[in-house]
């Protein structure tokens, strides 16, 4: 059931992001009186599940969902239709049109990714808000995990307050930030110090294959006492969240797993939080430092805000208020993103090992329906969808707009055959990129 879920909202994401780019395409075409033969979601190599030709145009649906198309009569794309091109130009095709007509036509597939993810994010602030962890509400500092993040010089109990000079305002924005971070401004011990991270340190939190990287500090919290431990009748119950052993405070997991290590083999008093108040129960620790319980490594924030661990901050928008927060989201993300490409393609910060295809896509939806996950990851796959076309190579909607900006500055359109031959050498780059992507969830799948 877990896989249906999450294969319908990869693939309802992706149907919607295509058919919307494409109509971006396809919509100033029309106005344009440009001839649409095809248009396509999903790829129809051999043969189609559904088609049906209304007017000029065959509208269907392929069967390998890679993404999708419009064919534009008279316009070297993909199809490398020579025969056509070979013709005299018409007056419906693509190729007679003045190029500032062919220019808006070629940026309209972005033109809509843009504005589709302004749209949800101002829909999202309208009807969710924001609930965010204010930094200065993390009173005892972040949980540092990583080992690889441990060498690079940030501890467990340190506070982020600034990364390249950017001050950090809330939790969310932490992991990504130093992630891409160069110098990280930390307290600890009341004391401000610069950490400056390794020009590979991506690289080697992708190696460590560590799961964890930075994260909030949580309660241990009792999941469930099994029929089979040797704590059960000692009164221990499922809920219970063990705060202190012997009168030492043990808040925090990462306090408590070090404190069994060192009281192995014991009979210890433990404090537990049960229902606001706090309780003795006596509790013995196996030789293997050991409780014989299931705990729990996360709460809600309801929860940890009723316990007193995090205060976080819910901000509610109306409709006109949503607005302008949804375009600043939208333009962090696409910096954001931008940020990543960089990084990527700079081989010293190993980044690139990261790239994913459609099976990191899909594993980014969760196994549950939520709509506010669906339309999150839908709106930055569709900046990442126009960041992505928006790349100068041949074959990507950049590419042409690269063309087509060279025409409109020089008076000089670069001939057909020259525009075949950098088609071609840009669908190579494409299936390169998107083999070397895919390539690399086939690695971890494997080797992970």
């Amino acid at each position: 059931m877990e896989f249906v879920i999450k294969i319908s909202q990869f693939l309802l994401s992706l149907s919607l992001l295509i058919v919307l780019h494409e109509l971006g395409h396809f919509i100033p075409a029309k106005i344009f009186k440009t001839r649409v033969e095809k248009f396509y979601l999903f790829f129809d190599v051999k043969f189609s599940l559904f088609k049906k030709k209304i007017g000029d145009t065959v509208y269907g649906i392929g069967w390998l969902p890679l993404g999708g198309y419009v064919k534009i009569s008279g316009m070297i794309d993909e199809s490398m239709d020579s025969e056509q091109m070979a013709q005299p130009p018409q007056p419906w095709e693509f190729r007679s049109k003045p190029a500032w007509q062919r220019l808006i036509i070629m940026l309209g597939g972005v033109t809509v990714n843009f504005f589709l993810a302004i749209l949800i994010y101002i829909g999202m602030s309208y009807f969710y808000g924001d609930r965010i962890l204010p930094i200065e509400n993390i009173k005892d500092g972040l949980l540092i995990e990583s080992t690889v993040a441990q060498k690079a010089g940030l501890l467990t109990g340190d506070k982020i307050i600034s990364v390249d000079g950017d001050k950090i305002d809330h939790f969310s924005q932490i992991s990504e930030k130093v992630l891409f971070g160069k110098s990280i401004v930390i307290e600890r011990d009341g004391q401000q110090s610069t950490v400056t991270l390794p020009e590979d340190f991506l690289s080697q939190l992708i190696d460590s294959k560590e799961k964890s990287f930075i994260d909030l500090r949580m309660p241990f919290v009792i999941a469930e006492v099994p029929d089979s431990s040797f704590n059960k009748g000692s009164g221990i119950r499922k809920g219970d969240i063990i705060t202190a052993f012997n009168g030492q405070s043990t808040k925090y997991i990462d306090e408590v797993i070090p404190a069994l290590e060192s009281l192995k083999g014991q009979d210890v008093e433990a404090t537990v939080l049960r229902d606001q108040e706090k309780v003795q129960i006596p509790l013995h620790i196996s030789n293997e430092g050991k409780l014989s319980l299931v705990y729990a490594s996360g709460a809600t924030p309801e929860t940890l805000e009723a316990l007193g661990y995090y205060q976080f901050e819910t901000r509610k928008y109306g409709f006109f208020e949503a607005i302008p927060v949804g375009v600043v989201k939208t333009g962090d993300k696409i910096s954001s993103y931008i940020t990543q490409f960089k990084a990527i393609f700079t081989p010293s910060t190993g980044a690139y090992k990261g790239v994913g295809g459609f099976k990191a896509i899909y594993d980014i939806f969760p196994s549950f329906w939520s709509w506010q996950v669906f339309w999150n990851i839908t709106a930055f796959l569709s900046i990442m969808l126009g960041v992505l076309n928006l790349l100068p190579i041949p074959a990507l909607d950049g590419g042409h707009v690269m063309f087509l900006l060279y025409e409109m500055i020089s008076g000089r359109k670069p001939s057909d055959k020259f525009l075949e031959y950098a088609q071609m050498v840009g669908f190579v780059l494409l299936i390169a990129l998107v083999l070397f992507a895919n390539g690399n969830d086939i690695f971890k799948a494997i080797f992970n």
